[in-house]
């Protein structure tokens, strides 16, 4: 089964814990892959924790569609409005148009033959039915196979319920487990009773197997039947087996020391993996202290209440959604919910408030990755910060600090909608939402969204000017200038733009954002004609990056030096640069960076003698500047240097061969189109340059007025 991007692929060791063990099953396994081969749509019901989630993925095995298999883990989203872009992120989608995510996810399933496992979706239900409805009415090569506490009830369902294990296979897993642990265990009539009385629930076994550590099977069945005598006093009118599960989890609740269960409680604030840091600050005090967070959280894992997981940032832990429910549950019934999400709140304020410094470092790409681990931890501080209205300017800084997320990691879409609500908001603390705003114009740009940019740009310099706000003053200028930028007013662009800089200058200001300034600034002198100025500045930029170990922004100084590479007619300089590029915006899942240095590649291609392969990259771009927005912005002056590889490819092999290369190109993925734009031109044979630059004469409405090489000669692009 294939390694799909960004760890969402069916099979990424994030399997729930109680599922590990996969023991018997076999019937079940076969009959569900059977339904499989019939049905379009497959859900597998059941209590929580009897074994839905594993054994959906163990059929997902053994189906091979022709697009792959992607798992979606729907458990830490709250809010129904973000089951679409859970789909979109689970897929390794980037999206940077103003168009909803479900238009995203039907433009790229459209041709696709997958099945699509959707794993934890009770508690969004009805979000996600509509969703899956349009989806298998809208791409006839997709398979759902759905597994939750429920059906979906959506037309053409086949439910699949999945009963508790039968005895000798839940004392096999008994006895597994256990084992794990250490003491061994035989098979006996107190371990078969225990297995009776926790009806076969492979979660109720896991925590039950924990405890074996310390007791015996007699005394463990002894303190079960003492705790299921305490518990069966509440919730008569649910489900028997969901009334086992409950005691299970509550008996194995209450066998921990206070200092554990006051732990558990504490942890359930937390919306997905989290960090021994973050638990040491959020649950540490009243009861707990810091330095003995780690010891207890240490017996959680050991009774399998907490999993520990290894990711790109180090090592994590998670909690069940049973588990994490009881939690919640002990810890509203404290009073101490309130305070706890407070300060869940102020711990990821103070993560993104370090991780916006710490993106201008060395230490980019680890921001990257980390940021990337607390997004449903992040998404939850900012849904607190909006359901308070004493905390909602908490939530426009939050928002605001997060733009490097949003617009230098390939989340627009996201972004958009928080900065979209906090800006509504009237708090009384205008240096956050006029950050916020500027945010919003510089997301909305990206999305080639010309009027809400302006709008939201204007307003945040107004106000700015008014409160005597100089930074926001300068970044709203600054954006404005960027939006001149691409919508070829040159001279607008670049005197905005100067002065911007010399804002950030007076202020002290030197960031990512600011070096972008002078790229951007660079961009207007190279579409005007000024390439020596061009180079000069982004080697400045290229500079300060390296000093600082910045890469994002050092990857567009690299595309103009790229650029002027090209005009000069140094290709293997060009091509090494743009390799550079692409391979730091990939990184960062930067679409719009990596979809402009695969053109600029194609134009350099087709410069080295490939037309086809240059034909090739020009329908792979094309591709990818459907999830980005307007293609070239629109631009003439971005636009040159596809019409000049355009032109010269089809002068060279023909309009019927380029568009057979054009529409192969297109096919490929944006993972495939980018592995092809970075392999090496082989044999390529330089062209003489008039011949491309020969295919630019006479197109003075479409092409910059000036846009000439450094060292003279014709037209560049």
């Amino acid at each position: 089964m294939r390694d799909h991007q960004r760890g969402h692929g069916p099979m990424d060791g994030n399997v729930p814990l109680e599922l590990n063990a996969f023991v018997g099953r076999s019937a079940e396994l076969a009959a569900l892959a059977r339904l499989l081969g019939s049905a379009r749509l497959v859900t597998v019901t059941g209590a929580g924790g009897v074994g839905k989630s594993r054994l959906a993925a163990r059929a997902a095995a053994r189906c091979a569609p022709r697009d792959g298999v992607w798992r979606v883990e729907l458990a830490p989203v709250r809010d129904p409005a973000f089951v679409d872009h859970a789909l979109v992120e689970a897929l390794g989608l980037t999206d940077h148009t103003t168009r909803p995510p479900r238009e995203t996810l039907l433009a790229h399933l459209a041709d696709r033959q997958l099945l699509l496992v959707l794993d934890g979706f009770e508690h969004l239900v009805t979000a996600c039915a509509g969703l899956v409805g349009e989806l298998l009415r809208a791409v006839p090569g997709l398979t759902v196979l759905a597994a939750g506490r429920r059906p979906l009830a959506v037309a053409g369902e086949r439910v699949f319920p999945l009963a508790p294990l039968g005895e000798d296979e839940a004392v096999r897993l008994l006895l597994d487990r256990a084992a794990e642990w250490g003491p061994a265990v035989a098979d006996g009539p107190e371990l078969r009773e225990v297995c009776r009385r926790l009806d076969g629930i492979p979660l109720a076994l896991e925590l039950a197997a924990g405890r074996l550590r310390a007791l015996s099977p007699r005394q463990l069945l002894d303190r079960l039947d003492d705790r299921f005598r305490l518990l069966t006093c509440g919730e008569r009118d649910a489900l028997p087996r969901h009334q086992t599960l409950r005691l299970a989890v509550g008996w194995s609740h209450e066998l921990c020391a206070p200092r554990e269960r006051l732990l558990w409680s504490r942890l359930s604030v937390f919306a997905g993996p989290f960090d021994l840091e973050a638990v040491e600050y959020v649950c540490g005090g009243q009861g707990l202290k810091s330095e003995d967070v780690l010891d207890v959280l240490t017996e959680l894992l050991a009774q399998s209440v907490v999993a520990r997981e290894e990711t790109p940032s180090g090592a994590r832990y998670r909690m069940l959604d049973t588990v994490r429910a009881y939690g919640a549950e002990w810890l509203e019934a404290t009073g101490d919910a309130a305070r706890l999400r407070r300060r869940h709140r102020d711990w990821y304020l103070g993560l993104a408030t370090w991780c916006e410094l710490d993106w201008f470092s060395p230490r980019q790409a680890e921001v990257a990755a980390r940021v990337e681990a607390e997004l449903p931890n992040l998404r939850s501080a900012l849904e607190h910060c909006l359901g308070e209205p004493e905390d909602a300017h908490l939530g426009q800084y939050l928002a605001g600090s997060l733009w490097f997320c949003w617009a230098g990691c390939g989340r627009l879409s996201e972004g958009r909608h928080w900065l979209e609500q906090v800006v509504r908001l009237d708090t009384g603390h205008e240096q956050s939402r006029l950050k916020a705003l500027w945010v919003l114009g510089y997301v909305a740009i990206l999305q080639g969204d010309a009027v809400p940019a302006l709008a939201a740009l204007q307003e945040c310099r107004e106000e700015a000017e008014h409160g005597g706000d100089r930074t926001a003053v300068a970044y709203a200028e600054h954006r404005t200038g960027c939006l001149a930028l691409v919508s070829d007013d040159m001279e607008r662009a670049q005197e905005l733009l100067e002065s911007a800089l010399e804002r950030y200058q007076e202020i002290g200001e030197l960031n990512s954002n600011v070096l972008m300034a002078q790229v951007e600034l660079a961009m207007t002198r190279a579409f005007q004609g000024d390439l020596p100025e061009a180079v000069r500045l982004c080697e400045d930029v290229r500079r300060v990056c390296e000093d600082h170990g910045e890469r994002w922004t050092r990857g567009y100084a690299l595309y103009v030096l790229a650029y002027a590479g090209w005009a000069d007619g140094d290709l293997p300089r060009a091509r090494a640069l743009l390799t550079e590029c692409l391979t730091g915006a990939h990184a960062f899942h930067d679409l719009l960076g990596s979809v402009l240095a695969v053109e600029l590649l194609a134009l350099v291609t087709v410069a080295q003698g490939d037309a086809a392969e240059a034909a090739v990259l020009q329908g792979a771009a094309s591709r990818m500047w459907r999830s980005v927005g307007l293609p070239l912005f629109g631009s003439a002056h971005y636009g040159a240097p596809h019409g000049l590889c355009e032109a010269a490819a089809r002068e060279r092999l023909g309009d019927e061969r380029y568009g057979e290369c054009v529409a192969e190109g297109a096919r490929l993925v944006r993972e495939a189109a980018v592995s092809r734009a970075l392999e090496p031109a082989l044999d390529a044979v330089p062209s003489p340059r008039g011949q491309v630059r020969h295919a630019a004469a006479g197109r003075p409405m479409h092409e910059p007025a000036a846009s000439r090489a450094r060292k003279g000669g014709e037209t560049a692009g």
